[in-house]
């Protein structure tokens, strides 16, 4: 690949929460070309697991056999606090049904793949992050509809088998065809491999944005409560992560992985689960949440770089 094409692609990874925001704001003012591809945002976020399959490998998956005990540790922290910590925070800020069923299908999801760039750029152990992030995301097709069920099926109709089909489509089957795209054609893939990431990127822009285009009217209302209660659950995350990472000694950059993993949700997942079975109102903690957790965490980085 070119080394200035490449470069460019990397750079375009890298600064995601740039994009969202920029075309957050392009959503919210002419909402029209986003809301026209609505029925398309399965196949969009199918495209974007298919891009995150590519660029795991084999050795990603043996690192998890060969530290099963910390993944274990990880996964476990990060589908209790997560989803609890929402389940908590709705209650306390006595939020509308649809938006805490939003929330707790937020907290409920997979550690995001952005994390593991995240990771790389605070020194933490990336590794660490790539196994969790892969283990997590394999089991969301049944962690993630089953907490949302337990946790907000009083609050509104969680239709449990269908978003577990739905994880499936759009999650597994495309991670797995990624995954197996590299593998069985790995000279090749390997040349344009910053592709993959990109790919991932822009589709997940175009569903936040998505998300804003419509919740156009609604947002002036709700946006300080939803914003007040995704800032919460993305700290109470990080904090957590963090504290769990010291309770069982691990050292700082596992520590540093934990935080910023349980912080980061899959947050693209949560909004297209919650826009196809919840609707609008619902996906917004999700969208939100993109937009915060990038920005805690380079707080978080740029605070670690300087200790």
């Amino acid at each position: 690949m070119n080394p200035v094409l490449k470069r460019g692609l990397t750079l375009y990874t890298r600064y995601l929460g740039v994009w969202v925001v920029a075309f957050g704001i392009l959503a919210y003012f002419v909402p029209g070309p986003f809301v026209s591809l609505k029925s398309w945002n399965k196949a969009f976020f199918a495209l974007t697991m298919f891009g995150i399959g590519a660029v795991l490998s084999i050795d990603d998956f043996r690192h998890i056999l060969r530290n099963p005990v910390v993944v274990l540790i990880g996964t476990c922290a990060q589908f209790t606090i997560m989803p609890l910590g929402a389940f908590v925070i709705a209650r306390l800020l006595n939020l509308p049904p649809a938006i805490t069923a939003g929330l707790v299908l937020t907290g409920a999801a997979p550690g995001a793949m952005a994390s593991n760039v995240m990771s790389y750029i605070a020194k933490a152990d990336v590794a660490y992050s790539v196994s969790l992030t892969t283990v997590s995301t394999l089991l969301c097709p049944l962690l993630t509809p089953g907490l949302t069920y337990l946790l907000a099926s009083s609050k509104v109709p969680v239709p449990f088998w269908d978003m577990v089909s739905d994880v499936l489509i759009m999650v597994i089957i495309p991670l797995v065809a990624g995954f197996g795209i590299r593998h069985y054609f790995k000279k090749h893939i390997e040349r344009i491999l910053p592709v993959f990431p990109a790919i991932s990127v822009t589709f997940i822009i175009f569903i936040c944005s998505l998300v804003i285009a419509l919740n156009r009217d609604y947002l002036p209302r709700a946006t300080i409560s939803v914003l007040a209660a995704v800032v919460i659950l993305n700290l109470w995350g990080m904090s957590c992560g963090y504290s769990v990472g010291k309770l069982f000694k691990m050292n700082t950059p596992r520590r540093r992985t934990l935080a910023i993993e349980i912080g980061m949700q899959n947050a693209g997942l949560g909004t297209t689960l919650a826009l196809t079975h919840f609707g609008p109102e619902s996906a917004m903690p999700a969208a939100f949440f993109v937009f915060v957790c990038i920005i805690t965490t380079s707080v978080a980085i740029a605070f670690w770089q300087r200790a």
